[in-house]
């Protein structure tokens, strides 16, 4: 949710500075064209003030200067102009020492520069014909002040534009973490919904959310009715064949096949594969309850009881230990691994000595749980051996009452493995890894 709202944070400040930007620069060139139009306008006024005071005199064309502005005497007062015509050319005494370079061809022109303090001219040049004469004006007016005070607008206004888009930024952050507020509630009920705390979503969600979580709600039902079904089913099943199945039993070990005593070990073992592989198909259901919303183990509030119930009735020169981060929740059916765990321990503390460890560690990838003993161990072959088996392991190795058939299943069903190592303890480490998801 997090990542959503960094992106459309980020979408936004990217849209809202590529706009404010090209808006801001053609605010700026429309404003100073506009400007400039403006005192275009007032220089050709200035233009044809100067046409009106060229008078014909004695020796011919002559310059009025009566009616001459004053500024264009003062010298490098920001007002210049300069006459051109076929008999010579005239300029202001504003110019005091200096030339105005006449522009190429009529109309406005800037970028000239005149005088010592670099003065940025705006010049417009006007041609006329005067008295039969072709007459060309050049006015000029200064336009440092002008630039000056629009270059401090454009500071002014770039200050206004960052201030508004902060602004702009922290109302769009508010509106966008309200505005998915109800999907990150939705996002926490399916974290709770994993953890075992809650068995549908809510459904008092905005309109546009009322769609989704209702076919999430509908799955869900869906699911676990299917689930409870398949056990049930599974169940039943189970418990109409215990009874042919102990009745057929019953029969291979009778008297009545004495005399064939290859079909009697036939049948027999063939019975006891059938009923191995429907405990086993039946303990699978139970676990597929798995896939359902169930609540964690509570590492610190299940193994205190599990240890105690067990140092009570393997002794009190037992020792059990445990190893466990606090807080640790792992993420699979409380009765579950409280089984798995139980035959583990049980198992534990019928072959050790003096102490029995169970240590659990979170890692990136999986959990990991030992469960260590210092008793007699199972030799390294044997360990192969019993692991590679089909069948209860508890039913193969002679001295080694181990009981893990339901724990391998457990583990199978949930897409762990198990192995059987050396304990540091000198006795057996029976080492399970479960992936952090379940399959």
């Amino acid at each position: 949710m997090k990542s959503i709202q960094a992106r459309l944070s980020l979408g936004l400040i990217a849209v809202l500075v590529l706009v404010g930007l090209v808006l801001a620069q053609l605010s700026l060139w429309l404003f100073e064209a506009g400007l400039q139009r403006y005192l275009e306008t007032g220089l050709r006024k200035e233009s044809e003030n100067l046409l009106v005071a060229l008078v014909r005199g004695q020796t011919g064309l002559e310059l009025d200067e009566r009616r001459i502005s004053s500024a264009y005497k003062r010298p490098f007062s920001g007002y210049y102009f300069r006459i051109d015509f076929d008999g010579g050319s005239w300029r202001s005494r504003s110019l005091w020492d200096m030339d105005m370079p006449a522009p190429q061809s009529p109309g406005l022109h800037t970028g000239l520069e005149l005088g010592p303090e670099g003065q940025q001219l705006l010049v417009l040049r006007a041609d006329y014909r005067r008295l039969g004469q072709a007459i060309s004006i050049s006015v000029a007016q200064d336009y440092t002040p002008v630039r000056d005070g629009f270059r401090r607008m454009q500071q002014i206004g770039l200050g206004l534009g960052l201030v508004a888009l902060l602004l702009i930024l922290v109302l769009q952050r508010i509106t966008v973490t309200r505005s998915l507020r109800p999907l990150e509630r939705a996002r926490e009920q399916i974290a709770q919904l994993q953890q075992g705390q809650r068995s549908q979503l809510d459904t008092q969600v905005p309109t546009e959310l009322e769609p989704l979580v209702a076919q999430i709600n509908h799955l869900l039902a869906h699911t676990e009715d299917s689930l409870r079904r398949s056990r049930n089913a599974l169940g039943n099943l189970g418990h109409a064949l215990k009874t042919p199945l102990a009745v057929l039993l019953s029969l291979a070990s009778s008297e009545r096949l004495k005399d064939l005593p290859e079909v009697r070990a036939q049948l027999r073992d063939q019975l006891e594969q059938i009923q191995q592989r429907l405990s086993r198909e039946l303990n699978r259901a139970r676990l597929a309850g798995d896939a359902l919303p169930g609540a964690q183990f509570d590492c610190d509030a299940e193994l205190p009881g599990l240890l105690s119930t067990l140092g009570m009735i393997h002794g009190e020169g037992l020792e059990l230990s445990k190893h466990v981060a606090p807080g640790l929740l792992l993420p699979w059916d409380r009765e579950d691994l409280l089984e798995l765990l139980g035959n583990l321990l049980d198992n534990a503390c019928k072959w050790a000595d003096s102490e029995v460890q169970l240590s659990i560690e979170e890692q990136p990838q999986h959990y990991c749980l030992w469960i260590d003993d210092d008793g007699p161990g199972i030799p390294e072959t044997a360990r192969e051996q019993v692991l590679e088996r089909g069948t209860r392991l508890d039913e193969q190795v002679d001295g080694h009452g181990l009981g893990l058939g339901i724990v391998r299943d457990i583990v199978e069903a949930w897409g762990g493995q198990m192995r059987l190592l050396e304990s540091p303890l000198g006795g057996l480490r029976v080492s399970i890894e479960l992936p952090r998801k379940v399959r």
